[in-house]
């Protein structure tokens, strides 16, 4: 049973916030207390039904002596002991600590892996997944920069994706992501297994990353490849190493170099930002028990099975028959709800440990 002073100071910090937006306020001011105010309140609502439901059942526990009353207030203690403990899930659920990447924006980079033409193939149909569910959760996307694969689909796709809690929704996507089906180019009808790699990077703010000019090697050249032909006459594409981490990334899409080099410094900065929340989360694991996978890129975390029609999630065992709704986007929701669901199972489990 969550303590009732830690409820009740959140109220109070809910009831101080509203307090403090009724004064007299910078605009800046009220704008952060805005943003703090829309995450505090659905909390409150629900503190406030817990609460009430908590009054009640010791209300009726009273009325359980009563002689006339106690069949009654037995029939309303049956319904309290169900609904009490989904009450206090749903606030504890509330009360988990914030990824505080969670509402960022993000950077999605899926890359053809093992499989030749058909991994090319498998990433245009991942990436074309996620247009569709970003488009469903009212999100918009950019694309920075692809790669076509050979007879379609894409070598390497990157894209910005914007909205509200895109991270949060997103980032147990980010692994290796397998297919099996018979490819077009296989005229025996022999099933393929073939690969594609997802990341998924929440974007960084300069605050976020300090990056010293001097640790940057930039090269520029001349792009090549599909929508870079204009570069034989100018050197517009970038190459931008950081040496302390080995880092490099590469961008051309743009005819601009100025452009190219602001694109690649936004994915260079999200990659560096991602890698130090990495280095900081396997310092941690070995206390966390129970999290979503091994957060290991090279991890294979989902199997999609054309002919069966399945997709299999492997960190929580859940298969859907649904393939084709899958692909189309909405039926990805409810693998991105399961894996959300099951992390917080795993994170109130840990806390309850070591409380």
């Amino acid at each position: 049973m969550i303590p009732e002073e830690k409820l009740q100071s959140v109220i109070a910090r809910f009831e101080a916030v509203q307090s403090e937006m009724n004064a007299d306020i910078s605009r800046d001011r009220f704008v952060q207390l805005s943003k703090e105010y829309a995450e505090l309140s659905p909390v409150a609502a629900a503190i406030g039904t817990l609460l009430a439901a908590r009054r009640e059942y010791a209300e009726t526990e009273q009325l359980l002596r009563v002689k006339d009353m106690a069949e009654m207030a037995r029939e309303e203690m049956e319904r309290l002991n169900a609904l009490l403990p989904e009450l206090e899930r749903d606030v504890q659920i509330m009360l988990l600590p914030k990824d505080a990447a969670d509402e960022r924006n993000v950077i999605l980079e899926v890359r053809a892996g093992t499989g030749g033409d058909e991994a090319a193939l498998f990433a245009g149909d991942l990436f074309r997944m996620y247009e569709r569910y970003a488009s469903i959760q009212g999100w918009k996307v950019e694309l920075i920069s692809a790669s076509e694969g050979e007879v379609g689909g894409y070598k390497e796709i990157i894209a910005g994706i914007s909205g509200a809690g895109v991270y949060a929704k997103l980032k147990f996507e980010s692994g290796v992501h397998r297919v099996q089906r018979v490819p077009v180019t296989e005229g025996g009808g022999r099933i393929h297994t073939s690969a594609a790699t997802v990341a998924v990077l929440p974007e960084a703010e300069e605050v976020d990353v300090e990056i010293d000019e001097k640790d940057l090697r930039i090269d520029v050249f001349r792009a090549s490849g599909a929508g870079g032909q204009h570069v034989n006459k100018t050197e517009s594409a970038v190459r931008i190493t950081h040496l302390p981490t080995g880092i490099v990334v590469s961008q051309q899409d743009e005819k601009s170099q100025h452009k190219n080099k602001a694109r690649a410094m936004q994915i260079l900065r999200a990659r560096i930002f991602d890698a130090e929340r990495e280095r900081l989360d396997s310092q941690r694991a070995a206390s966390r028990k129970g999290q979503i996978g091994s957060g290991d890129r090279s991890e294979r975390i989902r199997t999609y099975n054309f002919p069966q029609g399945r997709v299999t999630d492997h960190r929580i065992n859940l298969t859907l028959h649904k393939l084709d709704q899958v692909l189309e986007g909405d039926g990805l929701g409810e693998l991105i709800d399961a894996l959300i669901v099951e992390d917080q199972t795993a994170r109130l489990a840990a806390m309850e440990e070591e409380a």
